[in-house]
Formats: structure tokens, sequence, C-alpha cells
């Protein structure tokens, strides 16, 4: 199995309808444009713990409807610049969704393993298989496209989609 296809890390487990807004706080959407800067306010009105704590390959479960509300890119970059490995929600905006596919951060829909996951315990994620390994047992999701694969490993669409022009 492909290593980089493996996520292991710490659950950080929110709620439903956590949307961009709270994500990202808008007042800093036009104040903070570096991508290295961003992952400071990362969930700052919902967790203040977040941005110190979260380590690399950490993943965000989550409820339904997580990244809802406006468009903006920056509630993607802050989450994936901060080194997190992966998204598990019951489901995601369709936006939100889009915008973490183009960022090459695995967003993941298993309903059944966000019930069962503890906030704070190690899962492991098994991209290629469709696996998610927690203390609950083994929850399965859909196999990503191949497609969606070659993005991730890429490290985003625009790094891809010169791969794809140049080949």
């Amino acid at each position: 199995m492909n290593t980089k296809h493996v996520i292991k890390g710490r659950v950080w487990k929110y709620g439903d309808n956590v949307n961009t807004d709270v994500i990202f706080p808008g007042k800093y959407t036009y104040t903070v444009s570096d991508p290295a800067e961003m992952p400071k306010y990362a969930l700052e009105d919902l967790d203040p713990n977040f941005a110190e704590n979260v380590q690399t390959n950490d993943i965000i479960v989550a409820g339904t409807n997580w990244g809802c509300g406006s468009s903006r890119e920056q509630a993607v970059t802050c989450l994936k610049e901060s080194g997190l490995g992966a998204l598990v929600a019951k489901s995601f905006a369709r936006i939100y969704y889009r915008n973490c596919l183009n960022a090459a951060l695995p967003v993941l829909i298993s309903p059944e393993a966000v019930d069962d996951i503890q906030d704070g315990e190690i899962i492991e994620i098994r991209l290629e298989k469709g696996e998610i390994h927690c203390k609950a047992g083994i929850f399965t999701f859909p196999p990503l496209p191949e497609t969606v694969m070659e993005i991730f490993e890429a490290g985003g669409l625009i790094p891809y989609t010169r791969q794809r022009l140049q080949s």
C-alpha cells in the first residue's frame, strides 16, 4: 500500500453546519493573504485551541454540512496549511467539498464512522482501500476516483493540470 495514501492522526471532532466563516473568520478575508499565515486563525471562534495544537496529519471529524456558507477558499487553505491530513464528515457543502479536492485535501463521507469516532482518538484512513480504522472498528467509504487520487498525488488541481498539459 502506498504510504502517502494512508493518513494516521488525532481526531478533532465538531458538529453540524460548521460554516466557512467559522473555519476561517471573515474578518481576516481581506487582511490575511499569505497561505502560511492562515492556519493561525483556523477555527478561532469554534475551537481556540485548534490552531495552536493541530499537528501534521490530524483529522477533523464532523457532522452534516461541513463548510456551508460562502465559497471562500481560505476556509480550505487554512486547514490544508495547518497540516491537516483529512476531513471526515456526514456530509459537506458542495463548493467546500470541491475546493478541498482542488487543494488536495482528502474529504470523506462516512456518517457511521462520524457517529462512533471519539474526539482525541487516533484513527487511520486508507484512501486506496476506502477504510477508516478506529477504536470502534473499520468503516468504509466509497473509494475515491482515480482522477481524484491523481490530483492528490500532484498536490492539487493546478499542479495536476500543469502536469497533464505538459504530457
